[in-house]
């Protein structure tokens, strides 16, 4: 800024005739006519770009079976469930993982209280297995603060019900998932970011395709370039998490939303800290609403005891349709976080990392079509987040075992393949089925 402002006085000069090259040179700055702001190949197309004149465009492609972008749970337990039903049925199928995180589980945040039923539906035995589901939940407590105060709801009247259920880091138990889908024979590409869909000739989806690497900021081409893969899949199967941009592209090319209210969002903050064993109470799941929050303003809290050390998972929600334009979540949580019901579990403490992600709200009635032709969305992709039990993993997992039962069908009759692009899996029932309210 300061280096711009130096230019255009030298620019300018001095003298009688400030004033006068002042405005001409605001005019130009403040000038409704259009300027370019990125030179990415969605902007500027590189057919018409002579930077990339001489260079060579050609993807390598790859045929598998199935491709599910994406390796968090719900992608992860497509995948084991397809090799699951492979094994029992004696057949070899392809299975591939495209996940953008530099290694399984890096994306995911870790904190969440999960149900852990889907998963012992794909390993009976998990905890057996070493399955990091090692906090189950024995303290379920829910208060609404005012600003010095608080009001513990009796458990009875608690809207969620937690016993059963467990604290988890759920990026190590994205990981172990990640483990157990190797071992079943599932190819993982982490590191490599799905950035294009593929269409057949016929509209239908063929696969996607990765981002390039080696590009410079001006949107050129680097000495390293490298043009991205393509992966032909009989079925693709999209599980990117809320909010996806290659899903919010499928809404459109298939009007998959023609049926349902329009999705609402949220930003969700969380933090794991460390803290003193005398503060430390594992299984304890307390969650909040009110304060910092007015009245006008959706949202609430959680603060999950995490039996991995004296570790504390806290997380602040705030839903993004706000009216105050001043209201920033981040430091919304550092308020909360100095009610004295919440102070008392920090104390002392540290904090370890911190993150934030989207969250789809909207809730059965905005739950769109997810099947279309040649691909499916899974996970919180289509928003499978139950917001009354704060609660999405277990949907997630359901739905890609839901979906890898119906897509392993198809392939084994064989009405998916490669050339049947306009297969329609038909999922809409099944995932009325999903226990979702």
């Amino acid at each position: 800024q300061h280096y711009f402002i130096q230019s255009n006085l030298r620019m300018l000069g001095s003298g009688r005739n400030l004033l006068p090259r002042l405005g001409r040179l605001c005019k130009r700055r403040l000038s409704s006519a259009p300027r370019t702001i990125t030179t990415h190949y969605t902007m500027i197309d590189r057919a018409t770009d002579d930077r990339w004149a001489d260079v060579d465009m050609e993807r390598y492609a790859d045929e598998v079976d199935v491709a599910i972008v994406g390796g968090g749970p719900a992608g992860l337990s497509a995948a084991i469930r397809l090799m699951q039903n492979a094994q029992r049925e004696g057949t070899e199928i392809r299975v591939c993982v495209i996940e953008k995180g530099a290694e399984i589980g890096s994306h995911t945040l870790s904190g969440a209280v999960i149900e852990p039923g889907p998963i012992f539906d794909l390993f009976p035995d998990a905890l057996e297995m070493g399955a990091p589901l090692k906090t189950p939940v024995t303290q379920d407590q829910f208060a609404i603060l005012t600003k010095n105060s608080s009001i513990v709801i009796p458990e009875l009247l608690i809207p969620m019900k937690n016993h059963g259920n467990y604290i988890v880091r759920l990026g190590h138990v994205v990981k172990w998932l990640g483990e157990q889908a190797e071992e079943l024979g599932v190819e993982i590409y982490p590191g490599y970011a799905a950035s294009e869909v593929l269409f057949h000739e016929d509209g239908s989806v063929r696969g996607v395709a990765t981002n390039d690497v080696g590009i410079a900021k001006d949107g050129s081409p680097k000495d390293t370039f490298e043009r991205g893969m393509e992966i032909h899949a009989k079925l693709t199967m999209f599980a990117e998490g809320c909010h996806g941009h290659l899903s919010k592209q499928l809404f459109e090319t298939f009007d998959l939303r023609k049926s349902c209210q329009p999705m609402t969002y949220a930003i969700g903050i969380k933090e794991l800290w460390e803290i003193p064993e005398e503060n430390h109470s594992p299984g304890l799941a307390l969650h909040t609403v009110g304060w910092p929050m007015d009245r006008n303003t959706y949202g609430g809290s959680f603060l999950y005891h995490v039996d991995d050390g004296p570790l504390v998972a806290a997380g602040f929600v705030t839903a993004l349709d706000y009216q105050n334009p001043n209201l920033y979540p981040f430091k919304e949580m550092q308020r909360w976080k100095t009610h004295p019901m919440i102070a008392k579990h920090l104390d002392g403490g540290e904090r370890l990392m911190y993150g934030a992600r989207a969250l789809n709200e909207g809730g059965w009635q905005s739950l769109p079509e997810i099947a279309f032709p040649g691909g499916v969305m899974i996970g919180c992709s289509p928003g499978f987040l139950n917001v009354p039990k704060i609660k999405g993993t277990h949907n997630a997992v359901r739905s890609g075992i839901i979906a890898a039962d119906t897509a392993f069908d198809g392939i084994v009759d064989g009405s998916l393949n490669m050339e049947s692009g306009t297969k329609d899996l038909g999922l809409g029932t099944h995932y009325r089925s999903i226990r979702y309210l």
